[in-house]
Order: structure tokens, then C-alpha cells, then sequence
């Protein structure tokens, strides 16, 4: 653990992906490594993955925020029902034919590696620092945290065949209607009885996480016996409590996400003791093509069949959630079944999923952040507080501490009293050279102090942009353009003061009407319009509607 988390630099030297470091940390460990640690228990190893992928999608479900799911729920769930089916279906047959295998064997090996990762996708979404827009960030975070329940019910039913004991018609579909039905009911409704319960309580500060932990764990735990999926009920279950409002929750997010390290850590170095280096070769140039199948072929057709045709995508976001269909912990974990259950061919599927997972984090993983850029599904990182923390004083709408560094020229030499703060937000403490002052109105700020701010949630914007860097500001100007006007402004307005042509009907409407329209659907940060040579792009939100839309004169290169 202690040389997984040194060798984490080396993921921001080089670009290696993370997981993939942790992996290769545990083969060097194991039989055939340099500590030479025999490990071949399966049922542990298989106890290891099942709480430490659950671990991971609770704390995924607490960072998601529900106002995500507006535009990105349709999307993700067709992609993790339908797109998980059509993938596996896909890879099945490649797999069949490259491995020689019968039909239902290759789609065995198809349903193993069907499904996205969510430890894959959220670890690299967040340790490359790739912010992406809403629309694609969002439909590739829900896709992860759900679509376990598909692959897992394919692979169950798969394996049920191969050795003979596969029910009726009428039992699969239950089985089927098990997993996702049950995953929601207990996930929602424990999740929001988790949320009421830990707003309620009032408890030592490191208590609310190991609740909450006691709680996510709970609802897994419960959710499974019943016949549910128990990895969908605890997303679920992170998600209710994430997105309940209260002084609890600064308390549990630092505690859990060094908990999903933990687990993501522990996960990959014991599926890397588990592996044998020298079988992999013989099976690695056909699972070599099977992943090239998988990236390049089954889930790209499958993402464009899924979400093209019924949602306002633009094509290279579709390409962009096509290539992050990231394979990690879930395949290997899915490849352990058949081991379990006595499958002829065990060992093939477990070393094919383990050849598979090793080409997408290299491939797919390691090119992550470039094709976001090439795909210009990438807007640009907004200033935010360097730290931030509730005060604990009142129990909703919290006031929180800020911590801001003077990045900004047009606020050096500025006197305290001239700065526009929002309504209600104070500065506490000014430090500058590591002496603290007391601030006045009189103080002229200075190019790199640090500014502790008292406020709530709602002046995070208007803070954000008091305080923006002057190379954050060109970067977004670049981005969004040279000005930006009030969407509420109408079109006719418009187009009389830049001598525009309008369609009839079009002069009444407001260009935070005239945007959602040519956007289709729902709007996001980021989104952009070429009308009469000019790039109309989306730069700020308030919930649904579009507040202020940036005029960039030029193509971006």
C-alpha cells in the first residue's frame, strides 16, 4: 500500500493511469514477482473485490449531485442496460470465433467485460483533472455506478447454462427484474432513511462517516439477500445521503474518499497477486484482439445505437463516452464466477478479462485527457476555494470558511472596501507572508495573500469570480470568448445591434431560448452555436435555464 501510494507520482510524471500502477504493484508482489507471495484463493479474493467495489460506488454516489441526472440519467441508463447487452453481444461473438469457443462460451466472455468500471472512471476522471461538460460528465459517472447489475445478471445467467442448471423463461425474468427492481427500492429508500438519520443525529465530527460507512454497507448487505443488486442500492444509497444538505457531510467526504483509495489500492494489488504473468501469454494475442474489438468496434456501435439516435448528443461527445467505456476491477471480479463455479474454461475467461482490463487502462486510460481536448468535450477549470469548511453553527445552509490566494491582477494594491462581495460573505483573516493581519477597509490587498472568507454555498459564484487568476480569466475568454451578454436579452435586440439576419418567430425569443433550441434538449456550460460566423457559446446556468452566453469570434484551435 504504502509503494502503491509513492508510486502514484509517477501517474503525474509520465501519465501512467493510476490503476494500472496498482496492478502492476501486485503482479511484482505475487508468485511470479519479486516477493514471490502466493495467492490463489479465490473465494477471499472475490469477498476482497465484492466490499471494495462497494466502497467505491458509495463514495461515487456521494460526490454525484442530483442535479446531473436532468441530463444525463436517459443516457446512462440505456447505456447501462441496453449498451452493457449489445457490448457483450458483440465481444461474444469476436471472442467465439478468435478462441474457438461455442457460441454461449463466447458470450461468456463477453458479458465478463461488458460493463464499464466505476473505480476505472472515477478515479481517472479525477486524478487526471479532466473537467468535462456537464452532459458527458454526468452520462459517463451514472453509466459506471449502474451498470453492474446488467453484467452481472448476464454473466450469472451465461454460467447457469454452461453447466446445466438454467431456469425457465419465467425465473430469469425475475431474476432480472430482481436485480434492478430491488437495487432501487432498498437503495433509494435506505439511502433517504440514511440521509434523515445522519442530518438528525448529533454526533462526534468522525462519527458521521463511520455511519454513514455502517449504513451504505447496510443497504448492500440487505439489498443482496433480498435478491438485488446490492453495488446499485449502495450508488443509490451514497447518492440519497450525498445530496441530503447538512453539517454531516463535510465530515463524511474526506474520511470516504481516502476510504475508495484505500479500496481501489487494495482491490487492484490483490487482482494483481491473483494473476500468473506467464499464463497471460499464452492467451494474450487473441484477448490482445478481443480488447482491440471491444475498444475500437463493440462499444463504440454500441454507445452510438444506444444514445445517437434518441438524444441531443453531438458526435464527438458520443465518440468521447465511446472511448471512456473503461475496463477495471468489475471484469476481473466477474471472472472469478466461473472459477467458483466449476465452468470449463474458468481459467481462460479470468486471464482474457485480465488482458482486457490491462489494454484499456494503457490504451483508453492513458489517453483519457487528450482526447477530451481533441473531442472538445472540455471546458475550463473555474477558480474555487483553495480549502473550504463548515462552521457547524447552524444545521442547514451552513456557513462554510473559504480560503482564497490573490491570483487576480485587477485586485492587487485594490483597497478591502472596493471589492464587490456578495451579500452577507466577510473576510475573517488576511495572511501575507505568513503573518496574519486584521482586515480593514483601508487594506489594499497584495498579489499572493490569503484571504479566509466567511459565507454560505450560494456566494461560491460571485466569489469565484472576485478571485479568478488572471491566467484562469484568458483561458476561460479564450474559451467562452472576448464578452458574454445576458441571456435574457432578446433576439431582436440582438440582431439589430450586430446587424444579424432572424427567422420568423425567432425576434420574441430570448437568446437563453434561442440557445436551448438550437442545443436541443438540455443546455450545458459549453455548449456552442456557429450562427452567422459567429460561435455563440453557453457560459453560465442557473439550474435548467441558460443566465449568459459567451460571443467567441473565431474557431477555437
Amino acid at each position: 500500500m504504502t509503494l502503491s501510494i509513492l508510486a502514484s507520482r509517477l501517474s503525474s510524471l509520465f501519465g501512467l493511469p493510476l490503476l494500472l500502477i496498482f496492478l502492476g504493484l501486485g503482479m511484482l508482489a505475487g508468485e511470479e514477482g519479486i516477493l514471490g507471495i502466493e495467492f490463489d484463493d479465490y473465494s477471499l479474493a472475490f469477498i476482497i473485490g465484492h466490499l471494495a467495489l462497494a466502497m467505491i460506488l458509495l463514495d461515487g454516489g456521494l460526490r454525484t449531485r442530483l442535479k446531473t441526472f436532468r441530463v444525463g440519467f436517459k443516457p446512462a441508463l440505456l447505456l447501462a442496460t441496453f449498451g452493457v447487452l449489445l457490448t457483450s453481444a458483440l465481444v461474444g461473438a469476436i471472442a467465439m470465433l478468435v478462441f474457438d469457443l461455442s457460441l454461449v462460451q463466447g458470450l461468456l466472455v463477453g458479458a465478463i467485460v461488458g460493463s464499464t468500471d466505476a473505480a476505472a472512471v472515477f478515479s481517472m476522471l479525477k486524478g487526471q483533472g479532466v473537467n468535462l461538460n456537464e452532459r458527458v460528465g454526468a452520462t459517463l459517472e451514472i453509466e459506471s455506478g449502474t451498470n453492474d447489475p446488467m453484467a452481472i445478471f448476464l454473466t450469472l445467467m451465461l454460467i447457469e447454462v454452461l453447466i446445466g442448471d438454467i431456469g425457465g423463461v419465467t425465473e430469469t425474468v425475475v431474476f432480472f427484474a430482481a436485480q434492478f427492481g430491488i437495487g432501487l427500492a432498498v437503495g433509494v429508500g435506505g439511502g433517504w432513511i440514511s440521509a434523515r438519520l445522519l442530518r438528525w443525529l448529533d454526533l462526534a465530527p468522525g462519527l458521521y462517516s463511520m455511519l454513514a460507512l455502517g449504513l451504505g454497507f447496510s443497504v448492500f448487505g440487505l439489498t443482496s439477500v433480498l435478491g438485488g443488486s446490492g453495488f446499485l442500492a449502495i450508488y443509490l444509497a451514497g447518492l440519497m445521503i450525498g445530496n441530503q444538505p447538512g453539517r454531516h457531510i463535510s465530515c463524511i467526504l474526506p474520511v470516504h474518499d481516502g476510504l475508495a483509495w484505500l479500496s481501489q489500492i487494495g482491490l487492484f494489488l490483490v487482482l494483481g497477486l491473483l494473476v500468473t504473468p506467464s499464463q497471460l501469454w499464452d492467451v494474450a494475442l487473441p484477448a490482445f484482439l478481443v480488447a482491440l474489438s471491444l475498444i475500437f468496434i463493440a462499444r463504440p456501435l454500441a454507445v452510438f445505437l444506444a444514445i445517437r439516435p434518441f438524444f441531443h448528443f453531438r458526435a464527438r461527445e458520443v465518440a468521447f463516452i465511446a472511448w471512456v467505456g473503461l475496463r477495471g476491477a468489475v471484469p476481473i471480479v466477474l471472472a472469478i464466477f466461473p472459477l467458483m463455479a466449476g465452468v470449463a474454461n474458468a481459467a481462460l475467461y479470468f486471464n482474457v478479462a485480465f488482458v482486457v482490463v490491462l489494454m484499456s487502462l494503457l490504451i483508453q486510460g492513458g489517453s483519457l485527457a487528450w482526447v477530451a481536448r481533441w473531442m472538445k468535450v472540455e471546458i475550463p477549470d473555474g477558480a474555487a476555494p483553495n480549502r473550504r469548511g463548515s462552521l457547524g453553527i447552524l444545521p442547514e445552509n451552513d456557513f462554510e470558511m473559504f480560503v482564497y490566494e490573490v491570483e487576480n491582477l485587477d485586485l492587487d494594491d485594490v483597497p478591502i472596501r472596493l471589492l464587490r462581495f456578495p451579500s452577507g460573505a466577510l473576510i475573517s483573516a488576511l495572511f501575507r507572508r505568513h503573518a496574519m493581519l486584521h482586515p480593514k477597509g483601508n487594506t489594499r490587498l497584495k498579489m499572493g495573500d490569503i484571504l479566509c472568507v466567511i459565507g454560505r454555498e450560494a456566494d461560491i459564484a460571485a466569489l469565484n469570480r472576485l478571485f479568478n487568476g488572471d491566467a484562469r480569466f484568458k483561458q476561460e475568454r479564450a474559451f467562452f470568448g472576448a464578452f458574454t451578454l445576458d441571456a435574457s436579452a432578446k433576439m431582436k435586440d440582438i440582431a439589430q445591434a450586430y446587424g444579424l439576419t432572424l427567422g420568423s418567430g425567432t425576434p420574441e425569443m430570448t437568446l437563453a431560448d434561442f440557445m436551448a433550441l438550437r442545443v436541443g434538449g438540455h443546455p450545458v456550460v459549453g455548449d456552442d452555436v456557429d450562427w452567422h460566423g459567429i460561435q455563440w457559446v453557453v457560459s453560465e446556468m442557473d439550474g435548467n435555464t441558460v443566465t449568459r452566453v459567451g460571443i467567441r469570434l473565431y474557431e477555437r484551435r
